[in-house]
């Protein structure tokens, strides 16, 4: 038999089995790292490279670089994609196309493309003209913060009106008539109503993509934005200390990741709480004498 037995109710034996498969798992899990952890420690790494330029003014520029193109993008991304999702649950069939079009559009298409388009936009429009009243050179407004921002923010708005609608849609109906019967209008009870109710399923996916834009903004080193990717980059074409530089980055993306990670599980908390308190609301009612009911 597999397994120490032990004695149970009755004087049957219970045998414990062993869990063979897990145990050599683990133990392969633990022997990798320490291979990985080997390798980092022997290999021609100058640790003392990672440390100089850790907090480096570049590296550091590069760092808040990111954080402002992750929260900009993501504050372009969420308006655009609450205001797609409205757009296609709305009864007009023309708002409801364009909506799904700009989602199709810009779901379909790689990121890194959408950036390169944005920041080449000069080559299809030289100028850009408001009302026929004032022009500028689009080279001189097309600049790589501006072609990131554009880029990763529009993209992100496609993929939040998803979550946004699939958000709405987990709302029971029965709160919109509701709110329509006390003489609202589909829109103020969509955003008044619906929409608080929907951030319980709204919130874990958004924070997802705020994560996952933190290190989408390293594309945008590709059109020359100054974020810690470049920055390194930067460096490391001046001194070739290739990995030592690369690691920093690494550091630095990943303490970015953990304090939004730890964000988010808050704010998490926050909504699963407040949704908690509304469900014991109308729980069921307790058992009170005849009396009492009857007041």
């Amino acid at each position: 038999m597999n397994g120490a037995p032990l004695q149970g109710n009755g004087g049957l034996t219970i045998v414990k089995p062993r869990k063979y498969g897990t145990t050599l798992l683990a133990f392969l899990c633990i022997l990798t790292l320490v291979f990985i952890g080997n390798a980092f420690r022997t290999g021609d790494i100058a640790w003392s490279y990672v440390a100089e330029y850790l907090f480096s003014r570049p590296v550091m520029l590069g760092v808040v670089g990111t954080i402002v193109m992750t929260f900009c993008a993501m504050a372009l991304g969420v308006t655009l994609g609450i205001a797609a999702a409205i757009m296609r649950m709305s009864d007009n069939k023309v708002l409801q196309a364009i909506s799904s079009g700009y989602v199709w559009l810009f779901r379909g298409t790689p990121t890194l493309l959408q950036l390169l388009l944005w920041f080449n936009l000069a080559l299809i429009f030289p100028t850009i003209s408001f009302f026929g009243l004032y022009s500028v050179n689009t080279v001189d407004v097309m600049t790589p913060f501006m072609a990131a921002l554009l880029g990763l923010g529009i993209q992100q708005g496609a993929y939040t009106a998803e979550v946004v609608r699939a958000g709405l849609l987990s709302v029971d109906r029965g709160q919109t008539e509701a709110a329509l019967s006390i003489g609202m209008t589909k829109f103020r009870a969509m955003v008044g109503i619906v929409l608080p109710q929907a951030m319980r399923v709204i919130v874990p996916p958004i924070g997802n993509e705020t994560i996952g834009m933190v290190k989408l903004t390293s594309l945008a080193s590709v059109i020359q934005y100054s974020e810690v990717l470049r920055s390194v980059e930067d460096v490391y074409y001046a001194n070739s200390r290739v990995i030592e530089l690369l690691i920093v980055a690494t550091i630095w993306y990943m303490v970015v990741v953990t304090v939004l990670s730890g964000i988010q599980i808050y704010i998490e908390r926050y909504f699963s709480r407040g949704w908690g308190r509304r469900d014991q609301a109308k729980g069921p009612m307790p058992n009170l004498p005849a009396e009492e009911v009857a007041k």
